[in-house]
């Protein structure tokens, strides 16, 4: 992908409710074999909420993965009583980033924005007026929130798992300028779009199996001068399986985004100073944990958890930077 170098003009007043006029929106899930959760996700687009800024006009776009088309009859249940225009299609390739590249393909030409989030989250109401306000209040070309985990009436979530949320976004004050953003939850122009070559894919397919395709697209704009922006209202809600409530999962996903970002940065970045300094820091996150562990055991099993989290983040960080990216599925 070819990125060209942005500079973005000074932020708005924060005190002015913008407007959302003649605004497009596209919102783009890509799914797989998730026919509940598609459920309740466009159950949750179609309760979307305009309080502050006028209604956008929307089109929502699901991919289906399957090429057994396995997602066609939640969407044609909604379809008639949808609020917005709904599309379907599906993409044969396998792969997440030949998915994500069929939605991009899917948008309305007229669109302004894409919104992007999975197909096994919940918006809030008021998600996508978050995104747009702050697209305009702080002049930013992409803007990405918060997805917190949420649990089942009738799971049976272990004390320690509670205790240590770890299947929620770190969070931020609204504004706060991030380095890489995440399709699990983003807005960002389709002015980018403009940036591609002739045929070539927004999500490179070289992460088609194991993913962080969106830590490489939104770490390159950054780096190009494209800003970034947190807009902490903007959440998404994301229901806990229980085959991910254990801890092997938890440090194995540790282990996979940390070498992600290591791997990534290895790439964009070559300088041997901040390769160094990233190899510290891992170095310094296996430490802190073998060091805290042992009094963390007295603190309680969400305690003790954490401390192995950032062996194995610390372990990634080492793996990413000598080539290996971890899978976490």
């Amino acid at each position: 992908m070819q990125i060209t170098s942005n500079q973005s003009p000074k932020a708005s007043d924060g005190n002015v409710v913008p407007s959302s006029d003649l605004i497009k929106v596209s919102i783009c899930a890509a799914t797989y074999k998730r026919a509940e959760p598609l459920r309740d996700l466009l159950e949750s687009l179609n309760n979307l909420t305009f309080t502050r800024i006028s209604v956008p006009t929307i089109e929502v776009i699901i991919v289906d993965n399957d090429s057994a088309a396995s997602a066609k009859t939640i969407v044609d249940i909604f379809r008639p009583s949808f609020r917005w225009p709904l599309r379907y299609v599906v993409e044969t390739n396998q792969g997440v980033t030949f998915a994500r590249n069929r939605c991009i393909a899917e948008v309305a030409k007229d669109s302004d924005f894409i919104a992007m989030l999975d197909d096994d989250e919940i918006a809030a109401p008021q998600w996508l007026e978050e995104l747009l306000i702050n697209q305009k209040r702080f002049v930013s070309k992409i803007v990405t929130g918060p997805v917190l985990a949420i649990y089942k009436e009738e799971q049976q979530v272990p004390d320690w798992i509670r205790a240590g949320n770890f299947y929620s976004s770190h969070r931020y004050e609204t504004g706060h300028e991030m380095e890489v953003a995440f399709t699990n939850n983003v807005m960002f122009s389709t002015q980018l779009l403009q940036t591609l070559k002739e045929g070539e894919p927004l999500f490179d397919h070289r992460f088609a199996e194991k993913g962080a395709e969106d830590v490489y697209l939104f770490t390159r704009l950054h780096k190009a001068g494209y800003k970034i922006v947190w807009a902490d209202n903007a959440v998404l809600h994301e229901p806990v399986v229980d085959e991910r409530m254990s801890l092997k999962w938890i440090l194995n996903r540790g282990f996979w985004g940390w070498s992600c970002h290591s791997l990534i940065e290895t790439e964009l970045n070559p300088s041997i100073k901040i390769q160094s300094i990233r190899a510290i820091k891992g170095l310094a996150l296996i430490f802190i944990g073998a060091v805290s562990i042992g009094p963390s055991m007295l603190l309680g099993k969400h305690k003790a958890a954490k401390a192995l989290l950032n062996i194995f983040k610390g372990m990634g960080t080492l793996s990413g930077l000598m080539g290996h990216q971890g899978n976490w599925r």
